[in-house]
């Protein structure tokens, strides 16, 4: 923004040019820039490139008077809503004043002009004017300010929102990591102890990591760890969650997880999906993995979310020590896991 303050513009309107160089000499000390039109036409030219403090306009004119030059300026949207002090010789007839205010004057000076009420007149406009000018300024920069303010802010919670996503994200794949998982399996077994609907907890480790890794390098392994969670997103429904817990530790929250064997059978499909071939690199590299699962199921003899994880644990447990590659279900009651080969 521009801080070195612009003189105020007036505009003179009159077709007599001893009455311009009299105004000329009046307001020489005014502390505007003064501009001189002889005519309508020109006054209405000038109005297109200037903005003006105040206009002196004479009343009669030939071709155009200055009933009919405000009126144009008014019907134009003149800029600012410049104020027009009529200058006449006719002031004491109330009909031309009651016209002239219609036509958008603001006020009237009589013919032969006063210096005294003429300057008084002009200074009161040109403070008015410089008024106006300032508190348009200081809306400009407190509307500077507060967009400057609103970026700021919204700068401010894209961060937090960041850095919340990063406390509770996993970096690699994008997945909730372990700290969203436990506060997502507290608030479903409030949910189902409530009367609300009973979920299963899968646990799944990943059959063949550890040898992506060794024999592919590092770059390997972490894009199969984000195809992998790619893959267990697509199987997931409305209200399920997937976690990584770390390495290659995975874990789900089954919603609604209907009965026993729509549950396995569920299990079994993902695992299918997680052992079709995996192109990493650009595909320069295709590999192939499985996935050993085991899962518990939420009961009202649950005793918390602690036991819940053990039990999923022994499953997948028994799923790894019984061949990998397989889904184990451990047992409503806890106890012993039953194994349910795929």
């Amino acid at each position: 923004m521009n801080d070195t303050p612009l003189r105020p513009k007036i505009l003179i309107v009159d077709d007599t040019p001893a009455n311009l160089v009299a105004m000329r000499r009046l307001l020489a000390h005014a502390g505007a820039e003064l501009h001189e039109a002889t005519s309508g036409n020109e006054a209405l030219g000038l109005c297109l490139d200037h903005e003006f403090a105040l206009i002196l306009l004479d009343v009669n004119m030939p071709d155009m008077d200055g009933f009919e030059v405000a009126s144009l300026l008014a019907d134009a949207g003149q800029p600012h809503d410049t104020p027009i002090i009529f200058v006449t010789a006719a002031y004491a007839d109330d009909l031309n004043r009651l016209k002239g205010y219609r036509s958008g004057a603001v006020d009237y000076i009589a013919k032969p002009v006063n210096d005294v009420i003429l300057q008084a007149k002009v200074r009161v406009f040109l403070d008015l004017y410089a008024a106006r000018v300032k508190l348009e300024q200081t809306l400009e920069e407190l509307s500077e300010r507060n967009d400057q303010l609103e970026q700021e802010i919204a700068e401010r919670q894209r961060v937090e929102a960041q850095v919340r996503h990063q406390a509770t994200h996993d970096m690699l794949t994008g997945l909730p990591n372990r700290t969203l998982f436990h506060d997502r399996l507290e608030a479903a077994m409030q949910r189902a102890a409530t009367g609300g609907r009973g979920f299963a907890l899968v646990l799944l480790d990943i059959d063949g990591f550890k040898a992506v890794n060794d024999h592919h390098g590092h770059p390997a392994g972490d894009a199969l760890l984000q195809a992998i969670g790619a893959r267990l997103q697509l199987n997931l429904r409305s209200g399920d969650t997937v976690a990584r817990l770390g390495g290659d530790e995975f874990a789900l929250i089954v919603d609604d997880m209907g009965d026993a064997p729509v549950l396995l059978q569920r299990c079994r499909e993902l695992g299918a999906s997680l052992a079709e071939p995996y192109p990493l690199l650009g595909g320069s590299i295709v590999v192939r993995v499985s996935a050993s699962i085991g899962i518990a199921t939420w009961s009202t003899r649950t005793p918390s979310d602690e036991a819940l994880i053990q039990a999923a644990d022994r499953a997948l447990y028994q799923a790894k020590g019984g061949g990998k590659n397989r889904c184990v279900l451990a047992p409503c009651d806890l106890s012993p896991s039953e194994s349910a080969p795929r």
